[in-house]
């Protein structure tokens, strides 16, 4: 069993599929469940700028995240809201990395047998790379 699973989120059907996942296999002793949620910032452009803009972006997030998290009540599982901005990527890693999370489970594409290239510069793709921590794919 997993004491911390970090579980990016972008709200779709496929990320609660990894969150589902998660909750499975989590320790419910004394586990837990970083659920995350990244804004992805504008490059090239100081947060002040569209700080109106994010902040809309962060409200939404947060009332999904709560709705999220709430199909999960009652069960044996602690799940911890997580919203940041910034580049996703980044910022999976670096929660990953600042909270020694023990296993990433997030949704990923399913490959084209024909076309196997196709997608390798992917979210999913990149955090399995670079992560220094155990990743489970979703599919």
């Amino acid at each position: 069993m997993f004491q911390h699973i970090l579980v990016p989120t972008d709200f779709s059907d496929d990320s609660r599929r990894a969150l589902d996942i998660a909750v499975s296999i989590v320790s419910h002793d004394s586990g837990r469940i970083s659920l995350l949620h990244v804004i992805q910032t504008i490059v090239h452009a100081t947060f002040e700028e569209f700080e109106d803009f994010y902040k809309t972006l962060g409200e939404k997030a947060q009332s999904s995240m709560d709705a999220l998290i709430d199909q999960y009540h009652g069960r044996e599982v602690v799940i911890e809201p997580n919203i940041v901005y910034g580049e996703r990527v980044e910022q999976i890693l670096s929660i990953a990395t600042d909270h020694n999370v023990d296993l990433i489970v997030m949704n990923s594409h399913r490959i084209r047998p024909g076309d196997p290239i196709h997608g390798w510069g992917t979210l999913s793709y990149k955090v399995g790379v670079l992560s220094q921590c155990p990743v489970m794919l979703v599919k």
